[in-house]
């Protein structure tokens, strides 16, 4: 199993935007080969700060299936961050 850890910073007053987009994300991800599991948490501490943890069985489910697909790749958060 591969465990990817991922902070973002979302900017200033996006972050209803960003869970509301993240949801259409978390579809992505959850229909990819190789996945298990995901989860998006909020830090308390510091605003727009997230931590985005995804389980895959391998590495190459998260690199290549998942990075390099087509749904990826039409999905994007940039704006958000």
């Amino acid at each position: 199993m591969i465990l990817e850890a991922v902070m973002i910073q979302v900017k200033e007053s996006m972050e209803t935007e960003y869970e509301e987009a993240f949801r259409g994300a978390s579809k992505i991800i959850s229909s990819m080969k190789g996945y298990i599991s995901h989860e998006l948490q909020r830090c308390m501490e510091v605003q727009g700060k997230y931590l985005l943890l995804v389980k895959w069985e391998t590495l190459e489910d998260h690199t290549v299936g998942f990075r390099q697909s087509k749904e990826y790749q039409e999905w994007s958060i940039a704006s958000f961050l």
